[in-house]
């Protein structure tokens, strides 16, 4: 919900039960989670100056809390310490790492040429560039983490 004004027009007294309330930390993580996914830069530019909106856009649909951000803010720009599952396969997918300036569809265009397709050939990559096995579109935080970093995290460097 964007607004109080907005949360509170939802409520429906008419539904609301006679037995006490009861407050649910779960409902309330979900909650929190499912208004971040749904806010745009704006609303959090003042609150985070040093993250883009290109991150934001990014991986707001991966967060449950703001303090989340951090984390993927560490993984674009560095330093990470890749995790190595697959080394030659890695080193193969280094080598051919595209010229940049790379955007959103550069991601399908390298991967559609190592010759592999779904987990054997997402989760080796997921790893090495984020150092993490679940996470944002790939094809998004590519661009973002650049060039340089992604081909010394497959070739095993922190950068």
């Amino acid at each position: 919900m964007a607004s109080l004004d907005a949360l509170a027009a939802t409520v429906d007294f008419a539904r609301v039960g006679r037995s006490a309330a009861r407050f649910s930390e779960e409902e309330l993580a979900h909650l929190s989670a499912r208004t971040l996914h749904a806010m745009p830069y704006e609303a959090v530019r003042a609150r985070l100056p040093e993250v883009s909106e290109a991150l934001w856009l990014a991986v707001r649909d991966n967060l449950q809390t703001l303090a989340d951000v951090a984390r993927w803010q560490q993984v674009v720009a560095g330093p990470a310490a890749p995790v190595i599952e697959d080394a030659p396969f890695l080193s193969e997918a280094a080598d051919k790492l595209p010229a940049e300036p790379w955007d959103d569809t550069t991601w399908k265009s390298w991967t559609g040429g190592l010759g592999r397709k779904g987990r054997a050939l997402f989760h080796p990559l997921r790893l090495a560039l984020t150092a993490q096995g679940t996470g944002p579109e790939m094809a998004k935080l590519l661009p973002l983490i650049g060039r340089v970093r992604a081909e010394a995290r497959l070739r095993g460097q922190a950068a």
